[in-house]
């Protein structure tokens, strides 16, 4: 099983064991990561999922798609290089070790 970093703002680290196949948002809240609210469940309509993705995985999740591209484009307060929706985010084996950094705050 894939392992997810997440690091909130604060700098503290949530180490989770993510599912193959699991959204990084399904990982979170499965697992109880504060920080990422996920109100539509995943349903890539309401930006509450947003994590910044570390250079070193960026390749390896890819870019967003137009939708996603869209919702980070108007509804993150602060997009960045490696902004992300966490629920489009697919868990596999080259992603294990993945490292997010959660934003302060969410839309």
């Amino acid at each position: 099983m894939p392992k997810v970093i997440y690091v909130a703002g604060d700098g503290s680290e949530r180490i989770v064991q993510a599912e193959l196949n699991d959204s990084v948002m399904e990982a979170a809240t499965k697992n109880g990561v504060p920080g990422i609210i996920a109100e539509c469940g995943g349903n890539c309509s309401c930006a509450t999922c947003h994590v910044y993705v570390r250079a070193d995985f960026r390749a390896q999740a890819g870019p967003p798609g137009d939708l996603e591209d869209d919702l980070l484009e108007l509804g993150v307060s602060e997009r960045r290089c490696g902004s992300r929706l966490s629920c489009q985010i697919r868990m596999t084996e080259s992603l294990d070790g993945l490292i997010v950094d959660i934003p302060r705050q969410q839309p």
